[in-house]
């Protein structure tokens, strides 16, 4: 099991760009995920990554405007979100997949999970 610590969430206006950070405890080997969950709605997926960072899947809404990416040597997955538009406010969470080659789709795919950090988007 790896304890995973978001960061970088914030309050920003439309059109602004957000980092994300995610350090995990120790060595990250799986394929990772960001999922993200607006108020009154469902957890969604927004990217994944395999372990090596050679595979990426995006959701559509983000397709074009996030980059998600990792740096193994110091544990930690970014996502960097461009064109940010108030639809994308949600908390916003990091995970680890239990599966390593490909990316995951999926949230039963995912068995560690961070805390989440707030991501709000002004009009």
């Amino acid at each position: 099991q790896v304890q995973l610590v978001e960061s970088g969430g914030g309050l920003v206006q439309a059109g602004d760009s957000l980092r994300l950070s995610c350090v995990a405890s120790g060595r990250i080997t799986q394929t990772m995920g960001w999922f993200r969950q607006a108020p009154g709605k469902e957890r969604e997926l927004v990217a994944s990554i395999n372990w090596i960072g050679s595979d990426t899947y995006y959701t559509d809404s983000v397709e074009g405007r996030f980059v998600i990416s990792r740096d193994n040597t110091k544990n930690t997955l970014y996502l960097q979100m461009h064109s940010l538009r108030p639809e994308d406010t949600a908390a916003y969470y990091c995970a680890a997949s239990r599966w390593r080659t490909s990316v995951s789709l999926f949230q039963s795919d995912f068995a560690d999970w961070g805390q989440g950090t707030p991501v709000t988007v002004s009009s």
